[in-house]
């Protein structure tokens, strides 16, 4: 039921079908790829949109369409693991929280403030400056900036469903807290948290691509699409658009599918939204 709304709202079924594009194209890079994104050209540098390269070259002669297709495993890829630990610690932490409540809560409850008193991308520039350039320091900075967002979530949630008459009956038939927590109470949790992670997942792509457009993200000669645009950006005013063009839009369209589907997906998960469309 739930699947059949989702999809006969166009503009979210739009959504989907960009995300799988994009998913399916990342996986496939290696074989959808016309060239070797790292391979040079000095005779096919800044060359323009055409049948043999369709999205133009760089200045170093690389072609661009192969170059935004592999991008996109980078950036799919440090969206997703990022989301996937900030969820994990999150929800750990909230749950841990939200359940024992007393000191447990104020102490995590003051860390997660201690975290978010910083603005995310300050903080997550911060980390990478300090850490690194790798792909994992870049996960990790982004995983920590999002770890208090699903803390706060979860402990709310975890405040509304242990005062239930199913967490009453779990605990008087003897069960231990954390099979209660585990077994009983996240598992009614986990709609809020599905948007959360969707709605998040727009949010890591654009975190990942503006700091490797800072050079403080992914290095070259990997290719990224926040790298991209920074490397395009010199050649606008000489009239390479392509540059900047493909990279950018490559970042938007995928952003804006994620947040249309999350989206539509809080509309249909969250109780009070449902009849509204």
């Amino acid at each position: 039921m739930r699947w059949r709304r989702l999809t006969r709202n166009r503009l979210s079924f739009a959504a989907l079908c960009v995300i799988f594009a994009v998913t399916l194209a990342s996986l496939l890079a290696p074989w959808l790829a016309p060239y070797d994104p790292d391979n040079t050209d000095a005779e096919a540098t800044l060359l323009s949109v055409s049948l043999r390269h369709p999205l133009g070259t760089d200045v170093y002669g690389r072609d661009q369409l192969s170059r935004v297709i592999h991008a996109g495993r980078v950036d799919l890829l440090v969206a997703l693991s990022a989301t996937a630990i900030a969820l994990t610690l999150g929800s750990a932490l909230g749950a841990g929280a939200g359940y024992r409540g007393g000191w447990v809560d104020q102490l995590v409850m003051r860390g997660v403030d201690a975290v978010m008193a910083f603005p995310a991308f300050i903080l997550a520039m911060a980390i990478t400056a300090a850490l690194g350039n790798s792909i994992a320091n870049v996960v990790a900075a982004i995983a920590i900036t999002h770890v208090p967002i699903y803390t706060r979530l979860i402990r709310g949630e975890m405040l509304r469903v242990r005062e239930t008459e199913y967490a009453d009956a779990a605990r008087t038939v003897g069960n231990r807290p954390h099979q209660i927590v585990l077994y009983h109470l996240l598992p009614n949790c986990v709609p809020p948290l599905v948007v959360q992670a969707t709605l998040a997942m727009g949010f890591a792509i654009l975190t990942v691509a503006a700091l490797s457009f800072i050079g403080l993200g992914i290095q070259p000669p990997q290719s990224e699409w926040g790298q991209m645009t920074a490397e395009g950006a010199g050649y606008v005013v000489s009239g390479e658009w392509w540059l900047v063009l493909f990279p950018g839009f490559a970042i938007m369209l995928t952003v804006l599918a994620f947040n249309l589907v999350g989206d539509t997906l809080r509309d249909l998960l969250d109780p009070r939204m449902r009849g509204v469309r």
